[in-house]
C-alpha cells in the first residue's frame, strides 16, 4: 500500500501584487507576478519558485545517486531555464525546463575518465527518475550536463 505525505502552505494577500506565502518548513516571505505580468521585481515569483523546485529537487536526488553510485562529487551547480509559451488567448504553460548542471567529481582508483563520466549520467539519470518534482510536471526536461573529472588524490 502507498504511504501519502502531505506538504502545506500558506499564502496571504498584502494589496496590490504583493502576496506572502509561509512554507510547511519554515521559510517565508514576500511574492510578486513577475514584472512583465505587472508584478515586482528582486522577490520570489510563482515562475521562479517553480523552476527553483525543479532545480532543488532534482540536485537532492542527484546527491542521493551520488551516494548510491560511490562517487565522489566535489561540486555541482545547476542552472535551470525554464521556457514558458504564452498563448494569443493569454494562458501560459512551463514547455521546457533546461538543466545546465556544472558538475566535479574526483576519480576512483580502477575506472577510467569514460566510466567516471558515464557513472555520473547514470546518477544523472536516477536522478530524474527519482525527483518528485521533474515526475509531476509535463513540461519536456532536458539536462546538458558539463562534466570535470579531477584525478584521484594520492594519500600523504
Amino acid at each position: 500500500m502507498a504511504k501519502l505525505a502531505t506538504y502545506t502552505t500558506q499564502v496571504a494577500w498584502q494589496g496590490e501584487h504583493w502576496g506572502h506565502v509561509v512554507m510547511g518548513n519554515g521559510p517565508e516571505m514576500a511574492f510578486s507576478a513577475p514584472p512583465d505580468a505587472h508584478g515586482h521585481a528582486g522577490v520570489l515569483t510563482p515562475e521562479d519558485a517553480f523552476v527553483a523546485a525543479a532545480n532543488t529537487c532534482v540536485m537532492m536526488m542527484f546527491l542521493w545517486a551520488c551516494e548510491r553510485f560511490k562517487l565522489d562529487l566535489v561540486s555541482y551547480r545547476c542552472q535551470v531555464d525554464g521556457v514558458k509559451k504564452i498563448e494569443l488567448d493569454r494562458t501560459e504553460l512551463f514547455t521546457e525546463l533546461r538543466f545546465w548542471p556544472e558538475i566535479v567529481v574526483r576519480a576512483s582508483a580502477g575506472v577510467d575518465a569514460a566510466g567516471m563520466e558515464a557513472r555520473v549520467h547514470r546518477a544523472l539519470a536516477a536522478a530524474q527518475k527519482y525527483s518528485l518534482v521533474a515526475n509531476s510536471v509535463k513540461s519536456e526536461i532536458s539536462i546538458a550536463p558539463h562534466i570535470t573529472i579531477l584525478p584521484q588524490e594520492n594519500p600523504a
